[in-house]
């Protein structure tokens, strides 16, 4: 991704127009759009090619299956226009390399959950964060998913991951402080209701760059 503004919308509405008509009006301002599951099931896969064709498309379908399931999966999303694919390390490496391997064939990325941005992560995906994040590495990931909501974590798997990309979800309504996530080692902010659930989505998404230029 070409760094802008160092965020990401994560796009959870479910209606194709809505989608289209916020990518056209926000994609100048973000680095790339996320979607998942509830915008492709309501709008169809066909979204994801709308929508890159302006912006790059992240799709967050957190893959976790066995190899082949998660093979078929990647080879649909990605070769209907996403340049990056977010997958689960806990089914095992056989089943990231799936994803990575694929992420490969179609030059694009491959982001690995480490541990996400809601309360209940800290129950079971906390404690293993560490060996997910080592997975990313051996798998030869462009990153990893660390949450905003939990900066000391981010400076952990940082520490663990080298060079390769924090993308770093729970900015916004879930509480999590931009520049908390960015001191801490995040590449890339993931900000999704805060914008597209704001009254003037635009107006919000420029206030937030200008909050995140003042320091």
């Amino acid at each position: 991704m070409n760094k802008k503004s160092s965020l990401i919308l994560a796009l959870d509405v479910l209606s194709r127009d809505e989608a289209l008509r916020l990518s056209e009006q926000l994609g100048n301002y973000f680095d790339a759009i996320k979607i998942g599951y509830p915008l492709i099931l309501h709008a169809g896969l066909g979204i994801v090619g709308e929508i890159c064709t302006s912006i790059p498309v992240i799709a967050d379908l957190k893959i976790a299956d066995i190899p082949n399931t998660n093979r078929l999966i990647c080879e649909a999303v990605l070769g209907a226009g996403a340049t990056a694919i977010i997958a689960q390390a806990f089914p095992g490496k056989d089943s990231l390399l799936a994803c990575a391997d694929c992420a490969r064939d179609f030059a694009a990325d491959l982001f690995v959950v480490t541990e996400m941005s809601h309360p209940g992560a800290e129950e079971f995906m906390a404690p293993v964060a560490e060996r997910m994040a080592r997975l990313a590495v051996e798998t030869g990931a462009s990153g990893v998913v660390a949450p905003a909501t939990r900066p000391e974590r981010i400076r952990l798997i940082r520490s663990m991951i080298g060079e390769r990309l924090i993308i770093s979800p729970g900015v916004g309504a879930q509480g999590g402080s931009p520049g908390g996530a960015l001191e801490a080692g995040a590449d890339y902010l993931i900000v999704g209701r805060q914008i597209y659930g704001s009254a003037d989505p635009l107006a919000s998404t420029k206030e937030l760059i200008e909050s995140l230029r003042a320091g």
